[in-house]
């Protein structure tokens, strides 16, 4: 039984796939991201982010852009070669490089020859062997040419941007695609040697019932996704513009968010998923996601709950973020600015913080509670978050035992909102975030 706490949900809060998050983004001197990279130790994991897709969504807050002119895109690819062989130069020789993940956008949105190229050029200057690699893909530009190249290119874990399969949903978020579209990608995928698929859902969407949510979901684990990523639809037109065309007299209020994001969650674990975190949901039985959920080895990074344990992440492309122990750093937004200076031969990362041992002792409690519902927190942290803490554990939404916060069965709903307690930043920042639920 999930108890509903309207008031407990009242204030927007991050998704804490960084601490600090990139709310507190400032500028930093690139001479701080050459020195992580070059003091790299320990594994390192791969983001490649490609700023494009054929057809923009009216939803999407992710940093992309139309196609548009081929030179355009020629030349911010020419722009990533010359990232890559700048970073790869400035690691240390042997570095290991376990994951390489593609995102955006839509990596598909280029042609698959450049793809290609792009999955060579990092496999020689990163001197990587034998990676895990995944891949977002939007549906609507699949082809059977880019199914053959995710075969040829040895990658076994998708993601595809379904968000939902009502037609009226699709056409007030801009994303019209077929029940058939998403079936013979699928299709595609699986012959092209994809274990492990994973389908992006939505709730809160303008329109949407929870009837169009259960029926969403069931057409998925029909189609056989092995991971679903079930999120809240964040409507923040203050900081993406293009949602501003969504009506949002027409989206349900947060108490019919609540529900349905209890019925997805009660769908999913009785027909078949592992529940990872609270939005994530994995089949057991050999999904390495799920694996880790059950054995306690979840983690979260820039692309999620993930089974992925390197302390370091290095993001390539416009906007890529890269998570060193230290450092978190950010590259130029701008395509325009960041061709410019990957180009010429320079880092690109423009953005980020510095990672004091406050931070890093803060971003461990906020993983543990996000990953496994229990975080150990020093006494004089926890004698700070007392009184906040309070409602959560009056209400038997968490438990104190000790030194150690545990969520509990009931409190399943509110772990970004608990964890969220442990951030000194959300007190200064003045940036708004999305629902909580």
């Amino acid at each position: 039984m999930w108890p509903y706490h309207p008031d407990l949900l009242a204030t927007p809060v991050p998704r804490y796939t960084s601490f600090p998050t990139a709310a507190e983004f400032g500028d930093i001197d690139p001479a701080a991201y050459r020195t992580a990279l070059e003091s790299v130790d320990g594994d390192v994991s791969l983001y490649v982010h490609i700023p494009f897709c054929e057809k923009i969504c009216f939803y999407c807050g992710c940093h992309t852009g139309a196609v548009g002119r081929r030179s355009r895109l020629e030349s911010y690819l020419a722009a990533l070669h010359s990232e890559i062989e700048t970073v790869a130069a400035l690691l240390p020789a042997g570095t290991r490089i376990g994951r390489v993940a593609f995102g955006g956008g839509s990596p598909n949105a280029i042609a698959p020859g450049d793809f290609t190229r792009l999955v060579e050029a990092l496999t020689l200057r990163f001197a990587i062997s034998d990676p895990v690699m995944s891949i977002e893909l939007d549906p609507r530009t699949m082809s059977p040419e880019w199914a053959d190249t995710i075969a040829a290119s040895g990658i076994e874990r998708a993601s595809l941007g379904v968000q939902t399969f009502a037609p009226h949903c699709q056409a007030a978020i801009g994303r019209i695609q077929s029940e058939d579209l998403i079936l013979r990608t699928t299709d595609w995928l699986r012959a092209a040697g994809v274990t492990s698929l994973n389908f992006d859902l939505m709730y809160g969407l303008p329109g949407q019932t929870r009837e169009d949510l259960l029926d969403s979901l069931q057409r998925t684990r029909v189609l056989g996704a092995d991971r679903i990523a079930l999120f809240g639809y964040a409507h923040v037109p203050h900081i993406v513009p293009r949602q501003r065309v969504i009506d949002a007299s027409d989206m349900p209020g947060q108490a019919e968010r609540f529900a349905m994001a209890k019925l997805g969650f009660s769908f999913l674990c009785t027909h078949g998923y592992t529940p990872v975190g609270f939005d994530h949901f994995a089949r057991p039985g050999g999904d390495p996601l799920a694996e880790a959920a059950l054995g306690g080895t979840l983690h979260r990074n820039f692309q999620g709950f993930t089974d992925d344990d390197a302390p370091n992440v290095i993001g390539l492309g416009a906007s890529a973020i890269s998570s060193f122990p230290t450092l978190l750093a950010q590259n130029e937004k701008n395509s325009g600015r960041y061709r410019m200076m990957a180009s010429q031969g320079r880092l690109a990362a423009v953005r980020g913080i510095a990672r004091t041992n406050d931070d890093r002792r803060r971003a461990r409690i906020i993983e543990s509670l996000l990953c496994s519902g229990v975080a150990a927190v020093p006494q004089p942290l926890l004698s700070q978050v007392g009184d906040s803490l309070e409602p959560f554990l009056e209400r038997n939404l968490a438990s104190l035992s000790g030194d150690h916060v545990a969520i509990t069965g009931e409190g399943l709903p509110y772990p970004r909102t608990i964890a969220a307690l442990f951030d000194p930043y959300r007190g200064v920042s003045k940036r708004r975030f999305s629902s909580a639920v």
